[in-house]
Protein backbone atom coordinates (compact mmCIF):
# COMPACT_ATOMS: atom_id res chain seq x y z
CA UNK A 1 0.00 0.00 0.00
CA UNK A 2 1.29 3.46 -0.93
CA UNK A 3 1.61 5.75 2.06
CA UNK A 4 0.61 9.39 1.63
CA UNK A 5 0.79 12.67 3.45
CA UNK A 6 -2.91 13.18 4.21
CA UNK A 7 -4.46 16.31 5.67
CA UNK A 8 -7.60 15.54 7.68
CA UNK A 9 -10.27 18.11 8.44
CA UNK A 10 -10.58 17.70 12.22
CA UNK A 11 -13.88 19.29 13.28
CA UNK A 12 -13.84 18.30 16.94
CA UNK A 13 -16.40 15.56 16.28
CA UNK A 14 -16.13 11.78 16.47
CA UNK A 15 -16.34 11.08 12.71
CA UNK A 16 -13.30 13.14 11.73
CA UNK A 17 -11.41 11.89 14.79
CA UNK A 18 -11.89 8.25 13.78
CA UNK A 19 -11.03 9.20 10.18
CA UNK A 20 -7.61 10.45 11.34
CA UNK A 21 -7.09 7.35 13.50
CA UNK A 22 -7.90 4.93 10.66
CA UNK A 23 -5.53 6.67 8.24
CA UNK A 24 -2.70 6.77 10.77
CA UNK A 25 -3.27 3.10 11.50
CA UNK A 26 -2.80 2.41 7.77
CA UNK A 27 0.64 4.00 7.97
CA UNK A 28 -0.07 7.37 6.38
CA UNK A 29 1.48 10.63 7.55
CA UNK A 30 -1.55 12.41 8.99
CA UNK A 31 -1.85 16.13 9.69
CA UNK A 32 -4.98 17.67 11.19
CA UNK A 33 -6.50 21.00 10.20
CA UNK A 34 -9.25 22.69 12.14
CA UNK A 35 -11.28 25.03 9.94
CA UNK A 36 -12.72 28.17 11.48
CA UNK A 37 -15.30 29.45 9.03
CA UNK A 38 -17.55 31.73 11.07
CA UNK A 39 -16.57 34.73 13.21
CA UNK A 40 -19.79 36.66 13.86
CA UNK A 41 -20.93 36.20 17.49
CA UNK A 42 -18.50 33.32 17.87
CA UNK A 43 -18.60 33.71 21.65
CA UNK A 44 -22.29 32.85 21.73
CA UNK A 45 -23.82 29.62 22.94
CA UNK A 46 -24.72 28.58 19.39
CA UNK A 47 -21.40 28.79 17.56
CA UNK A 48 -18.95 26.67 19.48
CA UNK A 49 -15.80 26.80 17.35
CA UNK A 50 -13.56 27.54 20.34
CA UNK A 51 -14.84 24.49 22.23
CA UNK A 52 -14.67 22.41 19.05
CA UNK A 53 -11.04 23.40 18.51
CA UNK A 54 -10.20 22.29 22.06
CA UNK A 55 -11.81 18.92 21.27
CA UNK A 56 -9.96 18.65 17.95
CA UNK A 57 -6.65 19.50 19.64
CA UNK A 58 -7.34 16.86 22.31
CA UNK A 59 -7.96 14.29 19.58
CA UNK A 60 -4.71 15.26 17.83
CA UNK A 61 -2.86 14.88 21.14
CA UNK A 62 -4.26 11.37 21.74
CA UNK A 63 -3.46 10.30 18.16
CA UNK A 64 -0.01 11.91 18.20
CA UNK A 65 -0.52 14.09 15.11
CA UNK A 66 0.01 17.76 14.37
CA UNK A 67 -2.95 20.12 14.14
CA UNK A 68 -3.19 23.54 12.53
CA UNK A 69 -5.93 26.13 13.09
CA UNK A 70 -6.88 27.77 9.77
CA UNK A 71 -9.33 30.63 9.29
CA UNK A 72 -11.51 30.43 6.17
CA UNK A 73 -14.17 32.85 7.49
CA UNK A 74 -13.71 35.36 4.66
CA UNK A 75 -14.01 32.62 2.02
CA UNK A 76 -17.11 31.25 3.74
CA UNK A 77 -18.80 34.64 3.90
CA UNK A 78 -18.06 35.44 0.24
CA UNK A 79 -18.64 32.03 -1.35
CA UNK A 80 -21.30 30.44 0.84
CA UNK A 81 -23.08 32.81 3.20
CA UNK A 82 -23.64 35.60 0.66
CA UNK A 83 -25.32 33.11 -1.69
CA UNK A 84 -27.27 31.66 1.25
CA UNK A 85 -28.76 35.09 2.00
CA UNK A 86 -29.44 35.87 -1.68
CA UNK A 87 -31.46 32.67 -2.00
CA UNK A 88 -33.49 33.35 1.14
CA UNK A 89 -34.22 36.91 0.02
CA UNK A 90 -35.50 35.49 -3.28
CA UNK A 91 -37.98 33.31 -1.36
CA UNK A 92 -36.06 30.07 -1.91
CA UNK A 93 -34.69 27.65 0.70
CA UNK A 94 -30.99 26.98 0.04
CA UNK A 95 -28.89 24.13 1.35
CA UNK A 96 -25.67 25.72 2.69
CA UNK A 97 -24.03 22.34 3.39
CA UNK A 98 -23.93 21.51 -0.34
CA UNK A 99 -22.27 24.82 -1.22
CA UNK A 100 -20.00 24.64 1.83
CA UNK A 101 -18.60 21.28 0.73
CA UNK A 102 -17.99 22.40 -2.84
CA UNK A 103 -16.55 25.84 -2.01
CA UNK A 104 -14.83 25.45 1.38
CA UNK A 105 -14.04 21.88 2.35
CA UNK A 106 -13.10 20.73 -1.14
CA UNK A 107 -11.79 24.00 -2.55
CA UNK A 108 -10.32 26.42 0.01
CA UNK A 109 -9.37 23.59 2.39
CA UNK A 110 -8.11 21.36 -0.44
CA UNK A 111 -5.97 24.17 -1.87
CA UNK A 112 -4.48 24.84 1.56
CA UNK A 113 -3.74 21.14 2.09
CA UNK A 114 -1.98 20.90 -1.28
CA UNK A 115 0.21 23.86 -0.28
CA UNK A 116 1.19 21.84 2.80
CA UNK A 117 2.43 19.05 0.53
CA UNK A 118 -0.54 16.72 0.97
CA UNK A 119 -1.27 14.03 -1.60
CA UNK A 120 -4.82 13.56 -0.30
CA UNK A 121 -7.36 15.15 2.02
CA UNK A 122 -9.85 13.30 4.22
CA UNK A 123 -13.03 14.25 6.05
CA UNK A 124 -15.50 12.45 8.30
CA UNK A 125 -18.27 12.28 5.68
CA UNK A 126 -20.31 9.10 5.31
CA UNK A 127 -19.65 8.52 1.62
CA UNK A 128 -17.15 6.57 -0.49
CA UNK A 129 -14.94 7.17 -3.52
CA UNK A 130 -14.21 4.48 -6.10
CA UNK A 131 -11.96 4.64 -9.16
CA UNK A 132 -13.66 2.92 -12.08
CA UNK A 133 -10.93 1.13 -14.03
CA UNK A 134 -13.17 0.74 -17.08
CA UNK A 135 -14.07 4.42 -17.48
CA UNK A 136 -11.04 5.92 -15.75
CA UNK A 137 -13.42 8.09 -13.71
CA UNK A 138 -13.77 8.57 -9.97
CA UNK A 139 -17.23 7.71 -8.65
CA UNK A 140 -18.96 9.07 -5.57
CA UNK A 141 -20.78 6.29 -3.71
CA UNK A 142 -23.28 6.29 -0.88
CA UNK A 143 -21.94 5.58 2.61
CA UNK A 144 -22.50 2.02 3.79
CA UNK A 145 -24.64 3.19 6.71
CA UNK A 146 -27.94 4.12 5.03
CA UNK A 147 -29.01 6.17 8.05
CA UNK A 148 -25.90 8.38 7.82
CA UNK A 149 -25.16 8.54 4.06
CA UNK A 150 -24.02 12.08 3.14
CA UNK A 151 -23.44 11.70 -0.60
CA UNK A 152 -26.38 14.10 -1.14
CA UNK A 153 -24.29 16.92 0.35
CA UNK A 154 -21.24 16.00 -1.75
CA UNK A 155 -22.92 15.70 -5.15
CA UNK A 156 -21.24 18.86 -6.55
CA UNK A 157 -17.73 17.43 -6.22
CA UNK A 158 -15.87 17.05 -9.51
CA UNK A 159 -13.26 14.61 -10.77
CA UNK A 160 -10.29 16.68 -9.58
CA UNK A 161 -11.75 16.99 -6.08
CA UNK A 162 -12.75 13.33 -5.79
CA UNK A 163 -9.32 12.19 -6.97
CA UNK A 164 -7.84 13.83 -3.86
CA UNK A 165 -10.60 12.88 -1.37
CA UNK A 166 -10.82 10.05 1.16
CA UNK A 167 -13.84 9.18 3.32
CA UNK A 168 -12.74 6.31 5.59
CA UNK A 169 -15.84 6.26 7.83
CA UNK A 170 -18.03 5.87 4.75
CA UNK A 171 -17.10 2.19 4.91
CA UNK A 172 -18.49 1.91 8.46
CA UNK A 173 -21.75 2.23 10.37
CA UNK A 174 -21.99 4.98 12.97
CA UNK A 175 -22.17 2.46 15.81
CA UNK A 176 -18.82 1.04 14.69
CA UNK A 177 -17.29 4.52 14.52
CA UNK A 178 -18.32 5.24 18.10
CA UNK A 179 -17.08 1.80 19.20
CA UNK A 180 -13.64 2.48 17.69
CA UNK A 181 -13.50 5.92 19.31
CA UNK A 182 -14.32 4.44 22.72
CA UNK A 183 -11.85 1.59 22.27
CA UNK A 184 -8.89 3.88 21.59
CA UNK A 185 -9.88 6.42 24.23
CA UNK A 186 -10.80 9.40 22.05
CA UNK A 187 -12.21 12.24 24.21
CA UNK A 188 -15.05 12.84 21.71
CA UNK A 189 -16.31 9.23 21.61
CA UNK A 190 -19.69 10.15 23.10
CA UNK A 191 -19.96 13.70 21.70
CA UNK A 192 -23.34 14.31 20.05
CA UNK A 193 -23.51 14.91 16.31
CA UNK A 194 -23.76 18.51 15.20
CA UNK A 195 -26.75 19.68 13.22
CA UNK A 196 -27.70 23.25 12.35
CA UNK A 197 -26.27 25.42 9.58
CA UNK A 198 -22.85 24.40 8.26
CA UNK A 199 -20.25 26.11 10.49
CA UNK A 200 -22.78 28.52 12.01
CA UNK A 201 -24.19 26.09 14.53
CA UNK A 202 -27.51 25.25 16.10
CA UNK A 203 -29.44 28.41 16.82
CA UNK A 204 -33.00 29.80 16.62
CA UNK A 205 -33.17 30.17 12.86
CA UNK A 206 -35.70 33.00 12.55
CA UNK A 207 -33.82 35.07 15.11
CA UNK A 208 -30.56 34.46 13.22
CA UNK A 209 -31.96 35.41 9.78
CA UNK A 210 -33.50 38.55 11.29
CA UNK A 211 -30.01 40.01 11.61
CA UNK A 212 -29.40 39.83 7.89
CA UNK A 213 -32.84 39.93 6.21
CA UNK A 214 -35.44 42.60 6.89
CA UNK A 215 -38.92 41.49 7.91
CA UNK A 216 -41.70 41.93 5.34
CA UNK A 217 -44.96 40.69 6.90
CA UNK A 218 -47.83 39.68 4.65
CA UNK A 219 -50.99 37.57 4.54
CA UNK A 220 -51.26 33.83 5.11
CA UNK A 221 -53.98 32.45 2.85
CA UNK A 222 -55.53 29.04 2.38
CA UNK A 223 -56.40 27.32 -0.91
CA UNK A 224 -59.74 29.16 -1.02
CA UNK A 225 -58.12 32.55 -0.66
CA UNK A 226 -59.21 33.14 2.95
CA UNK A 227 -56.77 35.18 5.05
CA UNK A 228 -55.85 33.09 8.12
CA UNK A 229 -53.16 35.24 9.65
CA UNK A 230 -49.96 37.17 8.99
CA UNK A 231 -46.51 35.78 8.21
CA UNK A 232 -43.25 37.36 9.42
CA UNK A 233 -41.59 37.40 5.99
CA UNK A 234 -41.48 34.70 3.31
CA UNK A 235 -37.76 34.10 3.92
CA UNK A 236 -38.55 32.55 7.29
CA UNK A 237 -40.71 29.71 5.93
CA UNK A 238 -40.08 26.62 3.83
CA UNK A 239 -42.39 24.40 1.82
CA UNK A 240 -43.82 21.55 3.87
CA UNK A 241 -43.26 23.45 7.13
CA UNK A 242 -45.83 22.58 9.78
CA UNK A 243 -44.57 24.21 12.98
CA UNK A 244 -44.46 27.90 13.77
CA UNK A 245 -47.24 29.10 11.47
CA UNK A 246 -49.31 30.66 14.25
CA UNK A 247 -52.67 29.57 12.87
CA UNK A 248 -55.18 27.10 14.23
CA UNK A 249 -57.97 25.16 12.58
CA UNK A 250 -60.51 27.00 10.46
CA UNK A 251 -63.93 25.49 10.99
CA UNK A 252 -66.55 25.57 8.27
CA UNK A 253 -69.98 26.80 9.30
CA UNK A 254 -72.09 23.73 10.07
CA UNK A 255 -69.16 21.32 9.75
CA UNK A 256 -69.57 18.02 11.58
CA UNK A 257 -67.41 17.19 14.55
CA UNK A 258 -64.46 14.98 13.72
CA UNK A 259 -64.11 16.34 10.17
CA UNK A 260 -60.86 17.51 8.58
CA UNK A 261 -61.26 21.14 9.62
CA UNK A 262 -58.66 20.74 12.38
CA UNK A 263 -56.10 18.88 10.26
CA UNK A 264 -52.60 20.40 10.53
CA UNK A 265 -51.58 23.25 8.24
CA UNK A 266 -48.56 23.05 5.92
CA UNK A 267 -46.78 25.71 3.89
CA UNK A 268 -47.59 24.95 0.23
CA UNK A 269 -46.56 28.03 -1.79
CA UNK A 270 -44.57 31.24 -1.39
CA UNK A 271 -45.78 33.99 -3.72
CA UNK A 272 -42.93 36.52 -3.64
CA UNK A 273 -44.67 38.94 -6.03
CA UNK A 274 -47.73 39.27 -3.77
CA UNK A 275 -45.78 38.59 -0.54
CA UNK A 276 -48.33 35.89 0.26
CA UNK A 277 -47.80 32.63 2.13
CA UNK A 278 -50.21 29.91 0.98
CA UNK A 279 -51.05 27.08 3.37
CA UNK A 280 -53.11 23.91 3.03
CA UNK A 281 -54.56 21.38 5.45
CA UNK A 282 -53.43 17.78 5.39
CA UNK A 283 -50.07 16.18 4.59
CA UNK A 284 -51.24 14.83 1.23
CA UNK A 285 -52.98 17.91 -0.13
CA UNK A 286 -52.42 18.10 -3.95
CA UNK A 287 -50.58 21.41 -3.64
CA UNK A 288 -47.83 19.63 -1.67
CA UNK A 289 -47.31 16.97 -4.35
CA UNK A 290 -45.22 17.39 -7.49
CA UNK A 291 -45.14 15.34 -10.69
CA UNK A 292 -41.86 16.85 -11.82
CA UNK A 293 -39.31 19.61 -11.38
CA UNK A 294 -36.94 21.91 -13.23
CA UNK A 295 -33.37 22.21 -11.91
CA UNK A 296 -30.66 24.74 -12.78
CA UNK A 297 -26.98 25.09 -11.97
CA UNK A 298 -26.38 21.39 -12.60
CA UNK A 299 -23.14 19.74 -11.53
CA UNK A 300 -22.23 16.22 -12.66
CA UNK A 301 -19.59 14.09 -10.95
CA UNK A 302 -18.42 12.61 -14.28
CA UNK A 303 -18.13 16.07 -15.84
CA UNK A 304 -21.11 15.59 -18.15
CA UNK A 305 -24.82 14.91 -17.80
CA UNK A 306 -25.95 11.28 -17.62
CA UNK A 307 -28.08 9.85 -20.42
CA UNK A 308 -31.81 10.55 -20.32
CA UNK A 309 -33.68 7.78 -18.54
CA UNK A 310 -34.87 6.65 -15.13
CA UNK A 311 -32.77 7.13 -12.00
CA UNK A 312 -33.12 7.24 -8.25
CA UNK A 313 -33.78 10.80 -7.07
CA UNK A 314 -33.55 12.63 -3.77
CA UNK A 315 -35.16 16.07 -3.55
CA UNK A 316 -34.18 16.41 0.11
CA UNK A 317 -31.67 14.79 2.47
CA UNK A 318 -32.75 11.64 4.32
CA UNK A 319 -35.53 10.70 1.92
CA UNK A 320 -35.47 7.31 0.20
CA UNK A 321 -34.53 7.32 -3.48
CA UNK A 322 -37.63 7.96 -5.59
CA UNK A 323 -38.00 6.93 -9.23
CA UNK A 324 -37.64 9.83 -11.65
CA UNK A 325 -37.02 10.21 -15.38
CA UNK A 326 -34.24 12.60 -16.39
CA UNK A 327 -34.90 14.87 -19.33
CA UNK A 328 -31.73 16.90 -19.82
CA UNK A 329 -32.07 20.48 -21.09
CA UNK A 330 -28.31 20.84 -21.42
CA UNK A 331 -25.22 20.65 -19.23
CA UNK A 332 -26.45 23.37 -16.84
CA UNK A 333 -30.08 22.37 -16.34
CA UNK A 334 -32.46 19.44 -16.45
CA UNK A 335 -36.03 18.30 -15.91
CA UNK A 336 -37.20 15.36 -13.82
CA UNK A 337 -40.57 13.67 -14.22
CA UNK A 338 -41.98 11.47 -11.45
CA UNK A 339 -44.37 8.57 -12.11
CA UNK A 340 -48.05 9.42 -11.42
CA UNK A 341 -48.05 6.84 -8.61
CA UNK A 342 -44.96 8.43 -6.98
CA UNK A 343 -45.40 12.23 -6.81
CA UNK A 344 -42.83 13.91 -4.60
CA UNK A 345 -43.80 15.80 -1.45
CA UNK A 346 -42.92 19.47 -0.83
CA UNK A 347 -40.37 19.81 -3.63
CA UNK A 348 -38.63 23.03 -2.56
CA UNK A 349 -36.93 25.60 -4.82
CA UNK A 350 -33.39 26.22 -3.59
CA UNK A 351 -32.89 22.66 -2.38
CA UNK A 352 -30.93 20.12 -4.42
CA UNK A 353 -32.29 17.39 -6.68
CA UNK A 354 -29.67 14.64 -6.67
CA UNK A 355 -29.57 11.64 -9.02
CA UNK A 356 -28.38 8.11 -8.26
CA UNK A 357 -27.67 5.02 -10.30
CA UNK A 358 -27.92 2.44 -7.52
CA UNK A 359 -25.20 3.32 -4.99
CA UNK A 360 -23.47 5.76 -7.37
CA UNK A 361 -24.22 9.46 -6.91
CA UNK A 362 -24.24 11.08 -10.35
CA UNK A 363 -24.64 14.72 -9.35
CA UNK A 364 -27.60 17.04 -9.50
CA UNK A 365 -28.80 20.62 -9.57
CA UNK A 366 -30.65 23.32 -7.66
CA UNK A 367 -34.42 23.03 -7.83
CA UNK A 368 -35.81 26.06 -9.65
CA UNK A 369 -39.48 25.10 -9.90
CA UNK A 370 -41.82 22.18 -9.23
CA UNK A 371 -44.61 20.96 -11.46
CA UNK A 372 -47.63 20.86 -9.16
CA UNK A 373 -51.29 21.83 -8.89
CA UNK A 374 -51.56 25.44 -10.18
CA UNK A 375 -52.58 28.24 -7.86
CA UNK A 376 -55.08 29.68 -10.34
CA UNK A 377 -58.03 28.20 -8.44
CA UNK A 378 -57.09 30.19 -5.34
CA UNK A 379 -55.64 33.35 -6.83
Amino acid sequence: MTHHRIVVGLSGGVDSAVTAHLLKKQGHEVVGIFMKNWEDDDDSEYCSSNADFVDAASVADVLGIEIEHVNFAADYKDRVFAEFLREYQAGRTPNPDVLCNAEIKFKAFLDHAMRLGAQKIATGHYARVRHNANTGLYELLKGLDPAKDQSYFLHRLNQAQLSKALFPVGELHKTEVRRIATEIGLPVAAKKDSTGICFIGERPFREFLNRYISKAPGPIKDARGRVLGEHHGLSFYTLGQRQGLGIGGVKEKGAQRGGGEHAPWFVARKDVERNTLWVVQGHDHPWLLSQGLQADDASWVAGHAPATGEYGVKTRYRQADAPGTLQADGERGFQLVFPPAHPQWAVTPGQSAVLYDGEVCLGGGVIAAAQAVPMAAAA
